[in-house]
């Protein structure tokens, strides 16, 4: 079963980095315009997606500028320079709809990381995550990765691919960042 689940999630991270190559280069430019202008960048990650909020502030390589929005006593302590990076498991997830709708009413830019999830309304005016993002990165991950005996999946590793998101971002970040010095 190892052998099954690390061989779907390669592909799942095949998927990404073959697909979202220039959305991973728009969202590091754009996280990279509050480093270089003295702004902040403030994550937020929801339910499981708080591994990528730890890996930011806290991990062996923190996200140069980073800070979790959760710290601010109000959203309106953020300025233009600040940017935000928010990360759920889809993109319909309400939290992270909310959030970013009051960010935005703020003119606070925003990445968003999420599994992008067709909703019936149309594009235009659809409520999700990847519609609220100034840039979206699609984690690809619509379900779980292993067939069961019985046809139902197990498996689904969101904080994994969202992890895998999240250290790309951060490459291509650093990348960037170096090209300016």
């Amino acid at each position: 079963m190892l052998k099954i689940f690390t061989t779907q999630l390669q592909g799942v991270f095949n998927r990404i980095g073959s697909s979202e190559e220039f959305a991973f280069e728009d969202a590091a430019r754009l996280l990279a315009q509050a480093v270089v202008g003295d702004g902040r960048i403030y994550v937020h990650g929801v339910k499981e997606m708080k591994a990528v909020e730890g890996e930011a502030t806290d991990g062996a390589e923190p996200l140069v500028g980073a800070t979790l929005l959760s710290d601010l006593d109000s959203y309106h302590d953020l300025t233009d320079t600040d940017r935000a990076l928010i990360v759920s498991r889809f993109s319909t997830d309400e939290e992270a709809i909310n959030t970013a709708k009051a960010l935005k009413e703020l003119g606070i830019e925003i990445v968003g990381i999420s599994t992008v999830v067709e909703t019936e309304e149309s594009a235009e005016s659809a409520q999700t995550l990847e519609a609220l993002s100034d840039v979206h990165i699609d984690m690809k991950l619509k379900k779980p990765l292993i067939p069961g005996d019985d046809g139902e999946r197990f498996g689904f590793p969101a904080s994994m691919v969202a992890l895998y998101v999240y250290h790309g971002l951060a490459f291509t970040l650093k990348e960037i960042l170096e090209e300016q010095e």
